[in-house]
């Protein structure tokens, strides 16, 4: 006789119209049910809305991916910043703290001012150089001080076929102008939102099975490159298919001034998410060549 399939565990997922949110619902594992919300069905800054959402039913975990990602423009939409990025996962948290629910938080790279000269670590100080880096820094410490049970995953660069992001800017500016100048004294982990998805339902794996993975770490994909590399993946995977491919020119942070200063160094060490996860992101100009592939039609 067959044994009986286990029941899915539902996870409530916030932010859920962005990139990351888009694609926990393209990837749900066996074994687990998404519940997608967003700003027109959850108001994750209204206390009140979110007890009744966090009440409605017994959830095995809730992830947030919601965020105020403008980084130029949350320099002067201060308040709209903290308010999405801090205030709503002290909410978050605090309501799962007190349904005994464990909360994963997205965060990123910009908690950090970009000056280390290596990988950034899950416990190297942090020193955010933006209005956007410090309200998520913000949205960090209030999860870990209002739920014990939380996995902070902090990522970067983050690009897919969905949303905004360099990769689709790339394509449309590609096909309009035959020289690019793109940022090349910028070192980072371009991060796809499809493996940022398989990272999380490998932490919720784990919670699932009743372990305590509870922390911070850092989620990207393998390998590291500037602004002005990742835009040469992108045209040289898409010429093949038919898309743009336009000359790239390096230039400096300088040649390209923007309200918010964005850190010179945005690597960051994965070995402890691998180490506790069991889980290896794939290269980047791998993930890169498979979203262009997927923008271009093929």
């Amino acid at each position: 006789m067959a044994e009986p399939l286990p029941i899915p565990r539902p996870i409530l997922v916030t932010g859920a119209n962005g990139q990351v949110g888009t694609e926990l619902q393209r990837r749900v594992p066996a074994g687990f049910v998404v519940t997608p919300t967003d700003y027109d069905t959850l108001d994750i800054t209204d206390a009140a809305q979110v007890a009744a959402a966090i009440a409605s039913r017994p959830w095995a975990a809730v992830v947030n991916c919601a965020a105020h990602t403008a980084v130029d423009k949350a320099e002067t939409d201060v308040l709209a910043s903290w308010q999405l990025n801090a205030v709503a996962p002290a909410i978050l948290a605090t309501a799962t703290k007190d349904a005994g629910i464990p909360i994963v938080q997205i965060s990123t790279d910009y908690v950090f001012d970009g000056t280390k000269d290596a990988p950034y670590l899950p416990a190297d100080p942090v020193g955010p150089a933006s209005v956007y880096g410090a309200s998520k820094l913000g949205g960090e410490l209030a999860v870990r001080t209002a739920n014990p049970a939380h996995v902070v995953l902090r990522t970067a660069w983050v690009v897919s076929a969905h949303g905004n992001n360099f990769i689709k800017t790339m394509l449309r500016v590609g096909a309009e102008r035959p020289l690019l100048r793109v940022v090349a004294d910028q070192i980072g982990c371009p991060t796809g939102a499809p493996d940022i998805a398989d990272g999380v339902f490998a932490v919720l794996d784990r919670i699932v099975a009743g372990d305590q993975p509870w922390g911070t770490y850092h989620l990207v994909n393998g390998g590291e490159g500037s602004w002005h590399a990742l835009a040469e993946a992108v045209f040289a995977a898409a010429a093949p298919l038919g898309g743009p491919a336009p000359t790239v020119e390096a230039i400096t942070t300088a040649d390209y001034p923007t309200p918010a200063r964005r850190p010179a160094n945005s690597r960051l060490d994965t070995s402890s998410f691998v180490a506790t996860f069991g889980h290896a992101p794939r290269p980047w100009r791998e993930m890169v060549d498979e979203i262009v592939a997927e923008l271009l039609g093929n």
